[in-house]
């Protein structure tokens, strides 16, 4: 028996959508030449994907993936570094659209599948793993949250969602020393839901997504909205403050000192300044 050929309903720039005949619709980031990293450009055209996937009946599960040898490493930091004394401005907008995408997949009715390679880091990678219902990773996946080693804050609600995933002490690790965390680790944790070789990463993530599709699609939307519901709202709540932080930080020479630190590979000098 063949498989039909998905749909393709975004066809090209930074953020691109098929819809497979089994009601899959598989989002994928699109940017490997940064590592997927997060401008205001692929953010916009995420946000416009996960809200083409909103409108469409069709849709019964939803995949997540990314171009390239990494899921997402989060913001792009040489965009950042580039906007000088624009980058409060410039990171104010780029939150607002990443909450956008985030209380996006939060809402959805389909379940949402993302599947992790090479590393997810950020506000971007983290925030898109802790806004999904179901994250399948390679058992060579890396996750990072990275934020306050560019002194900066948590944002996408990461500061709700992970500490309701993997519980407070581990979360304040996480955020405030940002260890890198292996796939393996990441599951005995509870931020993941599966590690699976490298190599059957796609096709473990797609079966999963197929299987959801496959399901009574009102009975899974409301098990979604019932199990999200009261976190939902903690991190509706938190957004704005996070929005509202991390525009004043990204204006402190710390800031900058952090995203020139990773630039160059070496250990940030905070001033406090």
């Amino acid at each position: 028996m063949t498989t039909a050929s998905p749909t393709v309903l975004v066809t090209d720039g930074p953020a691109l959508l098929e819809l497979h005949a089994d009601g899959v619709a598989h989002i994928r980031l699109n940017r490997p030449e940064s590592a997927n990293g997060l401008n205001i450009e692929l953010l916009k055209a995420l946000h416009e994907v996960v809200m083409q996937v909103h409108g469409d009946g069709r849709v019964r599960a939803v995949l997540i993936t990314g171009e390239g040898k990494n899921f997402c490493a989060g913001g792009d930091v040489h965009t950042f570094l580039s906007k000088g004394e624009e980058l409060p401005h410039y990171i104010r907008v780029a939150t607002a659209y990443l909450q956008l995408v985030a209380a996006g997949l939060l809402r959805l009715n389909p379940p949402v599948v993302t599947a992790v390679h090479g590393f997810a880091a950020g506000g971007g990678g983290m925030g898109l793993v802790c806004s999904s219902d179901f994250v399948v990773a390679g058992e060579s996946a890396k996750f990072l949250a990275g934020a306050t080693r560019v002194a900066m804050v948590p944002d996408a609600g990461v500061s709700v969602t992970l500490t309701q995933l993997v519980g407070l002490r581990r979360a304040t690790e996480i955020l405030m020393l940002n260890p890198v965390i292996s796939a393996p680790e990441a599951k005995e944790m509870g931020l993941i839901t599966r590690v699976v070789p490298d190599d059957k990463l796609g096709e473990e993530a797609l079966a999963l997504a197929r299987q959801l599709a496959a399901g009574a699609p009102a009975a899974l939307a409301n098990t979604k909205r019932l199990l999200w519901s009261g976190i939902g709202q903690g991190v509706e709540a938190v957004m704005h403050e996070e929005n509202s932080t991390q525009a004043v930080l990204s204006g402190m020479a710390d800031a900058r000192e952090g995203l020139t630190a990773v630039i160059e590979k070496r250990t940030p000098r905070f001033t406090g300044r």
